[in-house]
């Protein structure tokens, strides 16, 4: 199968799924979608055991996602989320929003870490800290598109709300940057033998430092590029984003820094400077509008993805009881890196009684660790790292998504805001 092959496969199943869900199950897309795709992979399934001849799993696993994933994908949904980040709508909740992004991932990725490796030790699994430690990464990324509509359909108050959105849009893209660098950090220390701290930190500070330095670049020359495009030229903009995105992307490569912190960086600058208060954008809202449907189409695809995962996962009994284990890992991971930042905040800052339920409850793990943990070509563990990030993706989307609503409506319980239909 092609490149196209799959893709036009991919788009398919997430057309015919999205209709289905949207008029029959009726359910959140996250959910409907994961619950589809896990039945179309178990009819592919048994399918392929009555009719062995059509190597159905086969034609599935013998392809290779990473390169489209890593360079597309990724690259888009991370500059998509970025530039949604309007950094003036946050207001005085921007530095909690900030704080509980950036430690929060620092926290998660390092609890689920040291959780997951002494655990996989117990089970008899040979899995090194620094795989645990990219895991860790990429499963404290959340799902915005999940969460923010999620919320939507509640009344409560500005400040929640704000925290809500605003840390779910940032938390993804910190997350899965981490993740890569972690990864990268691993290529030098096996290139080169053995790394020591001045190595790892100096891999670090190239891939942030210089990835964030190219995409304050890109975005710069992006937003003099748009100011000067009249706005009413919708191709010109639109083409122009997109080059930005694969121009970064392939740039960060030549000189070997973060491509996704490009991706992000330049989002933010295009998402804030772009805009202004005074209505004269350098952004014309179609824009924003069109990243917003590329990011839901792609978090639709990689929701179709998280189903046919399930004929190229290894079927292990250790590497599922490890995964159930990360399932429980990955909540109380997001209770303490929400728990411990909001208590720290809270001696100078006010915060609402729910903040700590809603937030921990309402991280829901999407697509994005998916792509990740696929496109780790090469890297120990891989394998091990997929099966858990399968199951936890699925765990999450299923039991969270569903029991959501329920801590949503004990919060509005516990306040003066009435439910909205």
């Amino acid at each position: 199968m092609s490149i196209f092959d799959i893709i036009a496969v991919l788009i398919l199943f997430s057309g015919v799924f999205i209709f289905i869900n949207t008029f029959y199950l009726k359910l959140p897309s996250s959910i409907g979608l994961t619950i589809l795709a896990l039945a179309l992979s178990l009819l592919v399934f048994i399918f392929g055991l009555l009719f062995p001849e059509f190597h159905l799993a086969e034609q599935v696993k013998k392809y290779d996602f990473a390169e489209v994933l890593y360079r597309f994908v990724l690259s888009v949904m991370l500059f998509a989320g970025a530039l949604n980040v309007d950094f003036r709508k946050l207001g005085n909740q921007l530095v909690p929003v900030l704080v509980l992004s950036f430690f929060g991932v620092l926290i998660s990725t390092f609890v689920i870490a040291t959780l997951i490796y002494f655990t996989a030790g117990i089970l008899g699994i040979t899995l090194s800290y620094i795989a645990s430690l990219v895991f860790g990464a990429l499963i404290s990324s959340t799902d915005p598109v999940a969460i923010t509509k999620t919320i939507q359909r509640f009344k409560m108050s500005n400040e929640l709300e704000t925290k809500i959105s605003g840390e779910a849009l940032l938390n993804g893209g910190i997350a899965i940057v981490l993740a890569l660098v972690l990864v990268n950090i691993y290529k030098e220390e096996a290139a080169m033998g053995s790394l020591n701290f001045t190595g790892a930190a100096w891999v670090l500070i190239r891939d942030l430092g210089g990835g964030l330095i190219a995409g304050l670049f890109f975005g710069w020359i992006g937003y003099s590029v748009l100011k000067f495009v009249d706005n009413d030229k919708v191709e010109v903009e639109v083409l122009v984003t997109l080059a930005l995105v694969m121009g970064g992307s392939y740039a960060a490569d030549l000189i070997s820094v973060s491509s996704m912190m490009v991706a992000a960086t330049t989002g933010l600058i295009l998402g804030n400077f772009g805009r202004n208060e005074k209505g004269e954008n350098a952004v014309g809202g179609y824009v924003y509008r069109f990243w917003q449907l590329l990011e839901e189409t792609l978090a639709a695809m990689l929701f179709v993805l998280i189903g046919f995962e399930m004929l190229v996962i290894p079927l292990r009994l250790d590497y599922f009881a490890l995964g159930f284990f990360a399932v429980n890992f990955a909540l109380f991971a997001r209770w303490v890196s929400v728990f411990i930042p909001i208590r720290l905040m809270s001696m100078s800052r006010s915060f609402d009684d729910g903040t700590i339920p809603v937030l921990s409850w309402g991280a829901l793990r999407g697509g994005l660790p998916v792509a990740v943990s696929l496109s780790l070509t090469n890297f120990p563990g891989q394998e091990i790292i997929i099966t858990m990030t399968y199951v936890v993706v699925v765990c999450s989307v299923l039991y969270q998504g569903l029991t959501l609503t329920k801590v949503m409506k004990m919060y509005n319980d516990k306040h003066p805001m009435k439910w909205m239909d």
